[in-house]
């Protein structure tokens, strides 16, 4: 009758599930995570720290920018790619192994009736909680990852190109300032000269023309390269805003897959409290 279905149901599941069935014969089951998974979400709660440091709206990226180039964050960086590849490759591997485990328990409610066995279905729902938990972890620490380095990367360019504006700056208007004082002496000089002969005087007003002309193509050159600098640097700001924006994103998605996975978490924890006593 309903014994021998449930024995059989039982012993299917955990034949499916490659475990010892003394967890579905009423014996606790440990909600803890495994060492690795613990890993992987200090990892994550790291990364989502990070990514508010670093949108932090009154710390300027010349400030982010001195910081990433102390030596410790320099000697970090020697290596940096290197991580950076291992941690993709080991995140990857977690996103597949909790993706297969989540497909593994779909599967079971097709082959295995598990309404006759109290004991297993919340065995069941535990392990399909725990796969569903690991997946939002290690997906949500891959994704982090690349975000994490694409902002860095645009701080950095962001700071990069304001020091750039600002040695242009400096460049335009001691270009300036070098014209009109050689349009200055060129008029001393033209005034200074109208006694001489003609030939001086025609000879000089050549060079002092020629030479204010180049001093107007640089002044020329000079601006044409401020206006490109503040073009590229209006457009690395926009970016640093959209990558700001999304990091906020992810962040409130991530309390909200918190709240649901403390709602799960009392789910579970209700029955198996009620089943200790």
């Amino acid at each position: 009758g309903k014994e021998s279905s449930g024995k059989v149901a039982l012993d299917t599941l955990t034949h499916m599930l490659g475990g010892s069935n003394s967890h579905l014969c009423g014996k606790p089951f440990s909600n803890r995570m495994s060492l690795q998974w613990t890993a992987v979400a200090t990892f994550l709660y790291a990364e989502v720290f990070a990514v508010l440091l670093l949108c932090i709206p009154f710390i300027s990226p010349k400030r982010w920018q001195k910081v990433f180039k102390s030596r410790l964050v320099e000697l970090v960086v020697t290596y940096g790619n290197t991580f950076f590849v291992v941690l993709i490759v080991i995140l990857v591997l977690l996103v597949i192994d909790a993706a297969r485990e989540i497909r593994k328990y779909d599967d079971v409610t097709e082959k295995v009736n598990l309404q006759n066995n109290p004991g297993a279905m919340e065995h069941f729902h535990m392990k399909l909680f725990r796969a569903q938990r690991n997946l939002y972890i290690a997906g949500f620490s891959l994704l982090l990852s690349f975000l994490l380095r694409r902002l860095v990367t645009l701080i950095s360019q962001q700071a990069t190109l304001l020091a750039s504006n600002e040695a242009f700056k400096k460049q335009a208007e001691s270009a300036s300032e070098a014209a009109k004082k050689y349009m200055e002496e060129n008029d001393q000089l033209k005034k200074g000269t109208i006694g001489r002969g003609k030939l001086d005087v025609g000879d000089a007003e050549v060079k002092l023309e020629e030479e204010n002309r180049n001093l107007k193509a640089d002044l020329k050159k000079l601006k044409n390269e401020l206006v490109g600098t503040k073009q590229k640097l209006e457009k690395a700001e926009n970016e640093a805003v959209a990558m700001r924006k999304q990091a906020e994103g992810l962040t409130k998605e991530y309390d909200r897959l918190l709240e649901e996975h403390a709602k799960l978490q009392a789910a579970v924890d209700g029955p198996t409290d009620k089943k200790e006593e």
